[in-house]
C-alpha cells in the first residue's frame, strides 16, 4: 500500500489544545509522525521583560490552564534567587500545600480529560467532580479557580484562614475513597487495559535521552523528580518518595503512565498532611524585596508535567532583561514522533493522552 499523510488537529478531540500532529500512514500503521506547534503562541516571555518583576506572576499563571500555581513558584524563586530574598518558613510551608493541591487538581483534570479519549465517558465525570473540590480548597486563600496569582515574590498574598486544615483533611478522606473507586473502575476494566498496556511504550534510557521528566520518565521506572533531585522550598523537611511504575525491563506504557499519576495524588495527600501539621507559626511574606536587581539566576522546579525551569537575567533596572522559560512538554511532545511508530491510528488518542499535554505551557 501507498503512504500518505494525514493532519490530527489543530482542532481535534485528541490534541486537548491548538497543535497539531502530521501522521504518516501505511494503511491504519502509523511510520512516521511530525508535531507542529505554535497556534496558541503568546509570547509570554518578551511581555514578561517589558513588566515590572511582581507583575509576571498574571502571565505565569496563564503558561498552564490545568497548574497555574506551579508555573507561578518557578517564576517567584527564580527572582527571589535573583534578589537574594529569604522566604519566611511558614510561608515556604504555604506554598508547598497549595503546590499538591494543584498537582491533584491537575491529575484530575487529566484524568477527566483522558478517560473520554478511550471511551470511558464515566472518567470525565469522576474527574472533574473530584477536581471541584480541590478548587474549592485553592479559591479559599486565592480567590480564584484557575488563575489564582496567590504566588508572591518573597511568600504569599494572604495565609490559609482558620479552620483550613480541617476542611482540607475532610477534601483528602474523600478523595482516598474516590481513588479506590476509580481502581475498581478502571484497572478491572478490561477495555482500558487492552487500550493502554503495551501501547505507546518508551524505553527509559531513550526517555533520559530525549529529555522525558515528570510522569512520563516515572512512568518508565526512573524515580527522577526535581524535588527530591534537585530539592527546593521544604520538600527535603518532609517523607515522601517520587512514585514510579513501569511495564517491565525498563519500559512506560500509557498504563504505567496512568498509574504514576494516581499514585501521585495519594503521595500528594499524604505531602499536604504533613505539611499542614509542621506548619510554623510567623510572616508569610519576607521583610524586604528589592524593587531592583541585577544579576542572573536559574531555577528548576517539578510542574505537574515535569521539570519546569526558568531563566532570567537583571540588568538593574525593576524589571527582567532577559527571560526563559523551558517547557517540559515541548521536549516530550518532541519525542513524540519516537513512540508513535508502529502503532495504529486508533492508538494515537491513547498515546497522545496519556502524555498530559499542556499547550499554554508548551507554546509559551
Amino acid at each position: 500500500m501507498s503512504e500518505m499523510w494525514i493532519h490530527m488537529g489543530p482542532q481535534h478531540p485528541m490534541t486537548h489544545g491548538l497543535w497539531n500532529l502530521r501522521v504518516k500512514v501505511d494503511g491504519e500503521t502509523i511510520t512516521d509522525a511530525e508535531p507542529e506547534l505554535g497556534y496558541l503562541h503568546r509570547s509570554v516571555e518578551k511581555l514578561g521583560e517589558r513588566r515590572k518583576f511582581f507583575m509576571n506572576t498574571t502571565l505565569t499563571d496563564r503558561l498552564c490552564y490545568a497548574s497555574a500555581m506551579t508555573w507561578s513558584h518557578c517564576y517567584v524563586q527564580t527572582i527571589e534567587e535573583l534578589m537574594g530574598v529569604e522566604v519566611p518558613p511558614r510561608a515556604e510551608y504555604t506554598r508547598v500545600i497549595t503546590l499538591e493541591l494543584q498537582r491533584i487538581a491537575s491529575h484530575l483534570m487529566w484524568m477527566g480529560a483522558f478517560m473520554p479519549d478511550l471511551g470511558l465517558m464515566t472518567g470525565f465525570l469522576y474527574g472533574f467532580r473530584d477536581r471541584e473540590m480541590f478548587l474549592n480548597l485553592l479559591e479559599i486563600p486565592s480567590g480564584g479557580r484557575m488563575l489564582y496569582n496567590y504566588m508572591r515574590v518573597g511568600g504569599v498574598k494572604r495565609d490559609l484562614p482558620t479552620g483550613y486544615a480541617g476542611k482540607t483533611e475532610r477534601v483528602l478522606k474523600t478523595m482516598e475513597t474516590r481513588l479506590n473507586e476509580y481502581e475498581n473502575l478502571y484497572d478491572s476494566s478490561k477495555i482500558f487495559r487492552m487500550r493502554t498496556q503495551d501501547v505507546g511504550k518508551i524505553k527509559d534510557s531513550d526517555a533520559k535521552n530525549w529529555g522525558i521528566t515528570g510522569p512520563n520518565i516515572r512512568g518508565c521506572g526512573v524515580p527522577f523528580d526535581v524535588r527530591k533531585a534537585d530539592t527546593y522550598s521544604i520538600y527535603d523537611e518532609l517523607d515522601w518518595e517520587p512514585q514510579t511504575a513501569s511495564a517491565g525491563n525498563g519500559w512506560g506504557d500509557c498504563y504505567s503512565r496512568y498509574r504514576v499519576r494516581v499514585n501521585e495524588i495519594q503521595e500528594s495527600i499524604n505531602i499536604i498532611r504533613q505539611a499542614l501539621e509542621k506548619r510554623p507559626e510567623g510572616p508569610i511574606m519576607a521583610s524586604k524585596v528589592p524593587v531592583r536587581t541585577e544579576g542572573a539566576a536559574f531555577r528548576r522546579t517539578e510542574d505537574s508535567r515535569g521539570e519546569a525551569l526558568m531563566y532570567v537575567v537583571g540588568d538593574g533596572t525593576d524589571r527582567p532583561y532577559r527571560w526563559k522559560i523551558k517547557s517540559p512538554m515541548f521536549t516530550t511532545v518532541s519525542a513524540s514522533p519516537n513512540f508513535l511508530k508502529g502503532y495504529k491510528i486508533a492508538d494515537i488518542p491513547a498515546i497522545m493522552g496519556s502524555i498530559d499535554m499542556c499547550i499554554g505551557e508548551t507554546d509559551k
